[in-house]
């Protein structure tokens, strides 16, 4: 799969999701886009960092927000890790 093809994809795991660049949907509809800067552990909540005229903003799950991410190639010596579910 090169990067032109990558589609994004629900991510379940907030708590994971600190500075990564997400898409926050609502109701199938794309609401915010942004960097995690914060996540409760049980995935019940995140925050996206401030950006140009966005300021810092929630997101709660029980509301019904959804987090997607588009999977990307990363850089440095971990960059071809796999995840734990995959060893």
């Amino acid at each position: 799969m090169t990067l032109d093809q990558a589609t994004p994809r629900e991510h379940f795991e907030w708590g994971l999701l600190t500075n990564t660049l997400v898409e926050i949907r609502y109701k199938g509809r794309v609401v915010r886009h942004g960097i995690v800067d914060d996540a409760m552990p049980d995935s019940s909540a995140l925050w996206i960092k401030a950006d140009g005229i966005n300021s810092r903003q929630m997101f709660e799950a029980w509301v019904g927000y959804q987090v997607w991410v588009t999977p990307q190639e990363l850089s440095g010596d971990l960059r071809y890790r796999m995840a734990p579910d995959q060893l």
